[in-house]
């Protein structure tokens, strides 16, 4: 067994492993149910949050990368499509007349209401439904350190 003085304990490792197998599982689960569902990526439902959120001011492009809670090392490509869909809306960033912001539209605030329970049950389903509350909440406390 590794020591503590190393900083890494076997047990450590093993819970980076399985943290690392268990995360991308439980997305591709969650992706899977969109899809069933005829729904868009879940990219998709987090740009469109991020957007919502921001409001009327929108978010630059970068701004959106750095508020997106997944990985999107694309977003140009991901507001292109949303633009294209209706989703979202450019407009001139009024501080930089080279720079654009990002909108949600009426349609991308539907589609986020049509998301959600998607979503939702499958958080639900692959994830809170196999722990109890007293996991939930011991696992949300270990994360938020990690944070």
């Amino acid at each position: 067994m590794t020591t503590a003085k190393d900083g890494a304990s076997d047990t450590a490792i093993e819970a980076w492993a399985r943290l690392q197998r268990v995360a991308p599982a439980l997305l591709a689960a969650v992706e899977a149910e969109l899809k069933a569902a005829d729904l868009p990526p879940l990219a998709w439902y987090d740009a469109l949050l991020e957007l919502r959120r921001a409001g009327a001011e929108g978010l630059r492009p970068y701004r959106l990368q750095e508020e997106m809670l997944l990985a999107q090392y694309s977003v140009s490509r991901l507001a292109d499509r949303l633009v294209a869909a209706g989703y979202a809306a450019r407009r001139p960033c009024p501080e930089d007349a080279r720079g654009q912001v990002l909108i949600i539209t009426a349609a991308g605030r539907d589609l986020l209401k049509r998301m959600w329970p998607v979503y939702r049950a499958a958080i639900l389903e692959h994830f809170a439904g196999k722990l109890d509350a007293k996991e939930v909440r011991s696992l949300a406390a270990v994360l938020g350190k990690l944070a």
